[in-house]
């Protein structure tokens, strides 16, 4: 195998013009080639070994070659990370691409680019395609997302996936430069690297349990189930003391979605009945859509188990839920415990 064919082998049927010419080749040669059908032209000197439709990894290649040196970024970077089936990626949208800074970009329809300071210590050149490093497209995501519920799942979803940690994440926020919301960033990823690993999970935390003054819960603690299997808990509350002890398990999307995990949920929470501790399974509406009067519930559902405590007002309680549920009334509480 020659040059030009091991570069075309390892770049997934597409080559850039300076390449060639680097590897031996000639302009003759490439458009003799063109010619007769065995390249096409993808961008201005980039080209590609069929004249059939390109993957995405071959269009993430071709705007690589056309701005090199130059790696995928932001999601293009997560898609070449984590292949096609971990999110939920259009292949079609947008092939997002980082150069350094100062250079000048060719605009391109169906290419983004962006310039950055820290090209060389945000991407792997080395890899195929070229990338930015997972933990930096991660952290540019969850700081430029939408909203706060898109931020939280792409920081949760990468930590639950095990690809990084919150520690390491965290870590990185701290190097880098011209973030808009660090110290979110830093507070959500603190309460990750306790146990949330998912947007209903963290939303749990901070809307339900932080927010209305319930007895701090134990997150994702092992157990086993009824066939001795290991399982993971998703709050534990009471701990391991006899008076009471109390487990709410939170159906979010993943893990939840067919009969088989319906059915695996149910045989849990039938364990627990075994151990003597109540299962209450909340979903997105409980959690996200009625947070206030979820917590006045288990406030007094923990009482009954035996907690001494009361469910308090966030300032997001509506007064129907204070009279209706009990919830204690309380001044404002600060916004770091009320997030």
């Amino acid at each position: 195998m020659n040059e030009i064919d091991a570069l075309l082998d390892r770049q997934d049927g597409l080559i850039a013009r300076r390449q060639v010419l680097a590897a031996g080749g000639s302009a003759h040669d490439i458009r003799r080639r063109l010619r007769r059908r065995e390249w096409a032209t993808v961008h201005p000197g980039v080209y590609v070994n069929h004249t059939g439709p390109l993957t995405w990894r071959q269009r993430a290649w071709a705007a690589v070659l056309l701005h090199w040196p130059a790696a995928l970024s932001g999601a293009s970077a997560l898609r070449a990370h984590e292949g096609p089936g971990r999110r939920r990626h259009d292949d079609r949208a947008t092939i997002e691409v980082i150069v350094r800074r100062g250079r000048r970009a060719t605009s391109i329809p169906g290419v983004g680019v962006r310039a950055s300071r820290r090209f060389d210590e945000a991407v792997q050149l080395d890899l195929h395609p070229p990338r930015q490093r997972y933990d930096d497209a991660i952290i540019e995501l969850a700081d430029t997302a939408h909203d706060d519920l898109a931020a939280i799942a792409t920081l949760a979803d990468a930590c639950g996936a095990r690809r990084t940690t919150a520690a390491r994440l965290r870590a990185q926020v701290a190097v880098m430069s011209r973030l808009r919301r660090r110290r979110w960033l830093e507070a959500v990823l603190d309460d990750i690297a306790e146990g949330t690993c998912s947007v209903l999970e963290h939303a749990y935390l901070t809307r339900v349990e932080r927010a209305h003054g319930l007895p701090r819960g134990l997150r994702q603690i092992p157990d086993r189930d009824g066939r001795g299997r290991r399982v993971y808990r998703d709050v534990v509350y009471g701990g391991n003391r006899p008076r009471w002890r109390q487990y709410v398990e939170l159906d979010g999307r993943l893990g939840h979605e067919t009969t088989a995990d319906r059915d695996r949920d149910l045989e849990r929470d039938l364990d627990a009945a075994l151990e003597h501790a109540d299962s209450v399974r909340l979903g997105y509406g409980q959690v996200l859509g009625r947070p206030c009067g979820t917590a006045a519930k288990l406030g007094r559902l923990f009482q009954r188990q035996g907690w001494n405590g009361e469910a308090t007002r966030c300032p997001r309680c509506p007064p129907a839920v204070g009279r209706e549920d009990r919830l204690q009334e309380v001044p404002p509480c600060d916004p770091q415990r009320c997030r």
